[in-house]
């Protein structure tokens, strides 16, 4: 088994190319297989009785990513042999990031939305799709949906969207159910799950990945603590993640063929053994023998 670490840009970026570029050969550094960005309208992502009244959701604009950056930024995932992955957050997004992503994502917040669902699903491109705040049901219903709409690979994260979540709140147990209710349901479609973290918790994605077998981690990355979102609590900077990525992949060097045998560094300390006639080490052979 192997992880995909899937650094999230979300906000960061400040609406400036060379940011996003590195952010992608940061994350690069860092041991990620994918880098994904959004790709939203605030005035088509918020209800015009929103931006009405709130000037905070109106600033959002600042935060849109340029749609002509995406060319650049799939050139240098590629450059940097990571995937460029992108989450639509309005439909004609889907096929604005048509020629470039690796996969789509989509968020939990647009979970309960069929018409994206399945304009994703369409593609043919794999689908990464977050489940924070949902019942096992809505989940349900939405892989319906994709699987009805031709999707045929998927990646269900479990997600707590709270920002940070509490690790009291995280409940990885639920990765299991997902795959116990979902994966094993769907016979004809190749559905993996892993985590989302919000946690910021290095606990939390150890836990995830060797306890509950999350087959994708993705997280929020900020550069250096100067990104939109990175006050919110929710972000990891470089050196935060990079050894929780390091350990992780390092731990599945530890797992071995379950066979219980002398490990090869092992052997040598075996003539050095307590003897059964005395207790005293080494065996009687190794004593007579030794120089």
């Amino acid at each position: 088994m192997t992880t995909v670490f899937v650094a999230e840009v979300s906000s960061n970026h400040h609406r400036d190319l060379d940011r996003c570029i590195e952010f992608i050969d940061k994350a690069a550094e860092i041991g990620c297989d994918a880098v994904k960005f959004q790709l939203f309208k605030v005035r088509e992502l918020f209800a015009p009785e929103i931006l009405a009244k709130s000037e905070k959701h109106r600033q959002r604009e600042a935060w849109q990513l340029p749609v002509e950056f995406l060319p650049d930024l799939a050139e240098r995932c590629h450059e940097r042999n990571v995937q460029f992955a992108c989450t639509p957050f309005y439909l004609d997004a889907v096929d604005e990031l048509l020629p470039y992503v690796d996969f789509y994502k989509i968020a939990s917040y647009e979970l309960l939305w069929d018409d994206l669902l399945m304009a994703c699903a369409h593609t043919g491109k794999p689908v990464v799709l977050s489940t924070g705040m949902a019942t096992l049901e809505e989940v349900q219903r939405a892989v319906a949906v994709l699987c009805g709409a031709g999707c045929k690979k998927l990646t269900l994260l479990h997600c707590v969207s709270g920002y940070p979540a509490p690790v009291s709140d995280c409940n990885l147990a639920a990765i299991e159910t997902l795959r116990k209710a979902i994966c094993n349901l769907q016979s004809a479609i190749r559905i993996q799950v892993g985590w989302s973290d919000h946690s910021v918790n290095p606990g939390v994605i150890y836990r995830a990945v060797h306890r509950w077998g999350a087959t994708m981690v993705e997280f929020h990355l900020d550069l250096e603590g100067k990104g939109e979102e990175y006050s919110t609590g929710h972000c990891w900077l470089p050196e935060q993640i990079r050894p929780v990525i390091e350990a992780v992949h390092v731990g599945f060097h530890a797992d071995g063929s379950g066979e219980k045998v002398p490990a090869p560094s092992e052997l040598p300390d075996r003539e050095w053994r307590a003897d059964p006639s005395d207790g005293l080490r080494p065996l009687l052979k190794t004593r007579n023998e030794w120089k």
